[in-house]
């Protein structure tokens, strides 16, 4: 990195972190602190919602996914819109009608204290969970690229959010969440200009897609039934529909975002505003991965992208058989070019497309081959770098100064999660653990105290987590597996206490126990893709709810 992308980059994490203490001093009271003082409207709520789950694992693993895997990815998101639009008719208008802090203060009032702290507390395991994750999966691979400590780079993030987080509660993290979002926005369509103006001279964007194509990476929709297919159009569609319908309507993270709204109709836009957005935005990301996929078929491309993991193979007694691989892979791509060109200027493309898929598979192979002799050198490294071809790009091909804004957008991804994260734990144990515990009267300034400490001690988690994680088979897969393990069961509870009014507390709070044992069983035996674990938790937990209160009932029948 060049001086110019220092500058660039601290500047503007400091503007964000100055421009959301400055905006969102003096505030005096719970109200303000955990509901913005309800004066968002549905612009600055859509952006909220987004840059919440956008978080620098969207940024950094996304393209990646779809380097390797093509545009499939997208069908993830296909429920969202469905998702939002059952929201916005049922959650929405109970929670504004209890006025309430957090969603989990409606189960109580529906059942009992029991299910509300349970509701309340499988949310602060996943979400502490995916609070450290959102930290360490920058810091993880800007460490490994850029050479910086991944402990200091965590506390740093960390230390970032916490100072505004703490400062000014919601609102600090709404209005920074919208310079965040801008700064993405940016970022994004910068790096795909980029990409494409980088291509040879006469390879236009047409040209590219079709070398996309042959490739399959352009393939959208898959209408298999394949069970062990993890993304298809039908998991997408009944599979998303209720991981969107758990995290935006019952998570504490999304559901503060909305609440903060100056009314009901303003959160009703910005989560629809939200909703429709954010397919197109996934699908431009996805479209980023599969143009760098492009781009590496006419440019030399390392034979795994995280250096580290080259740096311990080229230090290691492997180095020769590592380089000849290298060497290997660069014949490969002469071969990938002089096809590529063929393609596009010949009309019988079926013959010249099967080769080009087999040098592209002997790629592949190649990279097998070297992680393989990565894993001999028995260091601990991560050998899996999807998540590394972005940040290899923007640090090999991006112009001065712009390398600096990228890494602003990855930290600032960063940052608008976690600060969204911390938000919602620290409001979750203020307002369902410890305020619906204290035995005597408090003060409003007492609890305003209370919420800063809780999001202090968060914050410090979050990063104790960070330090301590460990990467997956990808990243941006690794947080949705740990929200479809808590998320269905959540959303089972919930969707009993709206619809389902013959079901009572004690049948709902043994259902949900039973089916937490039961998911987390299902998961770790790998019984089903992770996607449909929310459709099965949910189902499971209303299911069982139903049968004991029947039995109950019928008990309770036959005694009398």
């Amino acid at each position: 990195m060049q001086q110019i992308d220092w500058i660039v980059l601290v500047a503007t994490l400091a503007f964000i972190v100055l421009y959301g203490i400055y905006k969102t001093r003096g505030r005096t009271n719970v109200q303000d602190y955990i509901r913005g003082g309800n004066e968002s409207k549905w612009w600055t709520v859509g952006l909220s919602v987004m840059a919440t789950q956008a978080s620098a694992i969207t940024f950094l693993s996304t393209p990646g996914q779809a380097y390797n895997d093509g545009l499939g990815f997208v069908q993830f998101y296909f429920g969202l819109p469905i998702a939002v639009i059952i929201i916005c008719i049922f959650f929405i208008p109970i929670y504004y009608k209890l006025n309430v802090y957090t969603a989990y203060e409606y189960l109580e009032s529906r059942f009992d204290q029991r299910t509300r702290s349970l509701a309340s507390g499988l949310f602060l395991l996943s979400r502490g969970l995916a609070a450290g994750i959102t930290i360490f999966a920058p810091s993880i691979i800007l460490s490994a690229v850029l050479g910086w400590d991944l402990n200091t780079l965590n506390i740093i993030i960390g230390l970032l959010v916490v100072i505004y987080t703490i400062s000014g509660g919601t609102k600090a993290v709404t209005v920074t969440q919208k310079q965040q979002m801008g700064v993405i926005f940016l970022g994004l369509i910068i790096a795909f200009v980029l990409i494409v103006n980088d291509l040879p001279q006469d390879i236009t964007f047409s040209n590219a897609l079709e070398i996309a194509a042959a490739n399959d990476k352009l393939n959208v929709l898959d209408f298999s039934f394949e069970w062990d297919n993890r993304y298809t159009f039908w998991s997408g569609l009944i599979g998303g529909t209720f991981l969107a319908l758990s995290y935006f309507g019952t998570d504490q993270s999304q559901v503060q975002r909305y609440l903060s709204a100056s009314s009901l109709k303003e959160s009703q836009m910005g989560l629809i505003f939200n909703g429709f957005l954010k397919v197109p935005m996934q699908f431009f990301i996805l479209l980023i991965g599969v143009m760098m996929f492009v781009f590496y078929q006419f440019n030399a491309s390392p034979l795994n992208f995280n250096p580290a993991a080259e740096k311990e193979v080229l230090d290691s007694e492997f180095a020769g058989e590592y380089q000849q691989l290298q060497q290997e892979l660069e014949r490969n791509r002469q071969e990938i070019v002089q096809l590529n060109y063929a393609l596009i200027n010949t009309e019988e493309k079926a013959p010249i497309q099967q080769k080009i898929q087999h040098l592209n598979k002997k790629e592949d192979n190649l990279r097998a081959e070297g992680v393989i002799l990565i894993d001999k050198t028995e260091k601990d490294v991560e050998t899996n770098d999807k998540d590394y071809v972005f940040i290899h790009f923007i640090l090999n091909n991006l112009p001065k100064g712009l390398i600096g804004l990228l890494l602003a957008v990855i930290l600032s991804a960063a940052m608008s999660s976690t600060a969204s994260e911390l938000n919602s734990l620290a409001s979750t144990t203020t307002i369902d653990l410890y305020k619906r515990n204290v035995s005597s009267e408090k003060s409003d300034q007492h609890f305003l105290n209370a919420s800063r400490l809780f999001t202090l001690i968060w914050g410090i988690l979050a990063v104790i987590i960070a330090c301590t994680a460990d990467l997956f088979d990808n990243l941006i897969q690794l947080v949705n597996i740990i929200g479809s393990i808590f998320y269905g069961n959540v959303l089972g509870i919930f969707l009993l206490a709206f619809f389902v009014k013959f079901v009572r507390s004690n049948s709902t709070f043994m259902a949900a126990i039973i089916t937490q044992i039961i998911v987390l069983i299902g998961w770790w035996d790998d019984w089903m893709p992770y996607l449909w674990l929310n459709m099965f938790g949910c189902a499971l937990v209303m299911s069982i709810a139903i049968l004991i209160e029947f039995l109950s009932n019928s008990k309770n029948y036959v005694e009398n």
